[in-house]
């Protein structure tokens, strides 16, 4: 039998979470690394994806679009470039992944709507902060009436780059947004802390929930099934505590990144790298 053709995928961004995602891309065995494209030649980023072996360019979307096309694009980039970037490649056929926190094309949550992926090739993964607590979010509203949700991320000032400070703004937004789409709730609020703290804390979500009809078992059921579809594709993932009375409910989870070139407490990219790479190889079953 012929061998399975891999999926040509190109990453666009080198930076923290750019680099890390040719990393995993390249482990994949559905899919082949075909171009990391950045936009300075000398970065440490371009240097890195090159030492492991991936064809780099430092012509960022220009490159993407004169090398291409690509079965898939990864835009690891910033919010404010994104809508640029989807413009440069929609018509090559492909289909385009969305990490930077824009809101634009198919929101998608692995484990809650991946199916939908296929009806569309420009995808949103929201943000870490979404893919970390939407699909316990999502959990809870199933089986109670949420009035008000609030999150506080967490995470280590060493895996906040640059783009990612930039987009905060974004971040809380569009992060907002996804969880009012996935929980029906309206009263949502959204923070985000970058810790200096030494040793790095892990990457770590806390979600506050206010509901009337809260019912503690079936709760924590559905709460504990959520965890463990996120754990099939982010082996780091866990709900650190838990409680729950009967109009209120508070969950923790945090994120350790597992294997490849990333530290221990770079939980956030980890679990939207995870989210991408999953995507990624779903679009090869598409595409057959």
């Amino acid at each position: 039998m012929a061998a399975e053709r891999r999926l040509r995928v190109a990453v666009l961004g080198a930076g923290l979470i750019g680099v890390d995602l040719a990393d995993r891309i390249g482990r994949s065995p559905k899919l082949d690394v075909a171009l990391v494209a950045g936009r300075t030649q000398d970065s440490l980023g371009l240097r890195r994806a090159a030492e492991m072996g991936h064809p780099t360019s430092a012509g960022g979307i220009h490159a993407v679009v004169e090398q291409g096309p690509f079965d898939v694009v990864c835009d690891a980039t910033n919010a404010d470039s994104h809508a640029e970037h989807w413009a440069a490649v929609r018509m090559s056929g492909g289909t385009l992944i969305d990490l930077t926190p824009t809101g634009r094309g198919t929101v998608i949550v692995p484990g809650i709507n991946s199916d939908q992926a296929r009806a569309d090739r420009h995808l949103n993964l929201v943000s870490c902060g979404g893919q970390a607590s939407i699909p316990v979010l999502h959990a809870i509203a199933q089986r109670c009436t949420p009035t008000y949700i609030e999150v506080v991320s967490t995470g280590a000032t060493a895996s906040a780059g640059r783009a990612t400070r930039l987009n905060l703004d974004q971040y809380i937004a569009t992060t907002s947004h996804a969880i009012r789409t996935f929980t029906g709730t309206r009263d949502v609020k959204v923070m985000v802390n970058i810790s200096p703290a030494r040793p790095a804390p892990p990457f770590r979500v806390a979600m506050t929930v206010l509901a009337a009809d809260i019912r503690s078992a079936p709760l924590r059921t559905s709460i504990a099934a959520a965890a463990e579809t996120v754990r099939t594709y982010v082996p780091g993932f866990k709900v650190t505590s838990l409680a729950v009375t009967s109009d209120r409910i508070s969950v923790v989870v945090e994120v350790t990144a597992s294997g490849g070139r990333l530290p221990r407490h770079a939980g956030s990219i980890d679990v939207i790298n995870a989210a991408a790479v999953l995507l990624s190889e779903q679009a090869v079953t598409a595409s057959r």
